[in-house]
């Protein structure tokens, strides 16, 4: 049976919920996906033209802050799965970058007005202030539902209509800064490779006593003197990011620690020569379990990623060390006999449990 429904056809939330979030003007908008469905929904009434982004959803029930702000949702439209978003403002204490990262975002209903005590902004401000849109009233739950059986895809919020030929996957942003360096009283040092990193990596790594330098993805770090490498989270496909998976394999032919988190876990594993795949609809929460092979644990994890490593294709040297127990995929590598390990969840977390913050401290004794 042929499920697609044609670009004029939009999909009628049948949730029992109310329908009104706190009030603010607002107007019709839809979301347009790229294989011709619609869904209805509402929009700020100063948000005019066309968004565009990879649609994806998150389940989280709090940690609205720290998604919005975190590199790896680069060019994507934010679905939140739980129903009340924006209930306690924005903190900026709680942001995992220097701005909003997503090209949208959607919820059931949103709270205009949030109530904290370290609040400074209610979320529809902050949003409005860096000019990203935001779209309410869409029955999120069908939306996930259409996703997770379709698998993800691009998709436009838009006031009037849209073909499905204008709604291209955009190209992604290439973080690039200038080397920084901390906690410059210790001697041991420690490359952080910037692939989009959350902020909380670098925090966690500055509470170690290790010196941190902070490199772009393009920078050659194995030309200089250092004790290990961090590489770090980030947007987009990974074998998109050729030159930073070529310096990574040279320093996979040193044995001093490399350590990969999210996209950087993708990176180290081709690097190592193995190959990665894109999931149907990635993992994004903070409720994703995962077994360490070595002991047999569980962890709850904060993940957001949508491709894997392929565990068919690792070298006979490497190993996996991380299970998703959801749906099986590769959760973390190691390999057999040299310093070199990753995970593909976000041993970081903010949002979400800290169960594995403890790999941060495990990483230090290799250093």
């Amino acid at each position: 049976m042929n499920t697609k429904l044609p670009i004029t056809t939009a999909i009628k939330s049948k949730h029992n919920r109310p329908t009104g979030d706190d009030f603010f003007l607002k107007k019709p908008a839809h979301l347009y996906l790229n294989d011709g469905t619609k869904f209805s929904g509402h929009v700020p009434s100063w948000q005019n033209g066309a968004y565009t982004g990879e649609v994806v959803f998150n389940t989280g029930m709090t940690g609205y802050v720290e998604s919005l702000t975190d590199p790896s949702y680069t060019n994507q439209i934010l679905v939140f799965t739980y129903p009340l978003i924006g209930n306690y403002g924005v903190q900026p204490n709680d942001t995992e970058s220097g701005a909003i990262q997503v090209s949208g975002m959607i919820v059931s209903e949103l709270a205009a007005n949030g109530s904290h005590a370290d609040s400074v902004s209610s979320l529809l401000e902050w949003l409005r202030s860096q000019n990203i849109p935001i779209m309410t009233g869409l029955d999120t739950r069908a939306l996930t539902k259409y996703l997770r059986t379709r698998g993800t895809m691009v998709g436009s919020i838009s006031l009037g209509p849209i073909t499905t030929k204008k709604i291209k996957h955009v190209a992604r942003r290439l973080p690039s800064i200038e080397p920084q360096t901390y906690n410059q009283k210790y001697t041991k040092k420690v490359v952080l490779v910037d692939c989009g990193a959350k902020d909380n990596i670098l925090r966690s790594l500055l509470k170690l006593p290790v010196q941190v330098e902070r490199v772009s993805l393009d920078y050659d770090y194995t030309t200089k003197p250092y004790d290990a490498v961090v590489l770090s989270n980030g947007p987009g496909d990974p074998t998109d990011y050729q030159k930073t998976i070529a310096i990574a394999a040279m320093a996979l032919k040193k044995n001093k620690p490399v350590f990969g988190i999210c996209l950087g876990s993708q990176i180290m594993a081709l690097a190592a020569g193995a190959k990665t795949y894109k999931l149907l609809y990635g993992h994004r929460g903070h409720n994703q379990p995962c077994i360490n092979l070595k002991d047999q644990r569980c962890y709850i994890t904060s993940q957001n990623h949508g491709y894997a490593i392929d565990e068919k294709t690792l070298p006979k040297n490497w190993q996996v060390s991380f299970l998703n127990l959801n749906d099986q995929s590769v959760e973390g590598i190691r390999h057999k006999t040299k310093p070199f390990f990753s995970v593909q969840f976000h041993p970081e977390a903010s949002p979400g449990p800290t169960d594995t913050a403890w790999l941060f401290n495990d990483f230090y004794k290799a250093v």
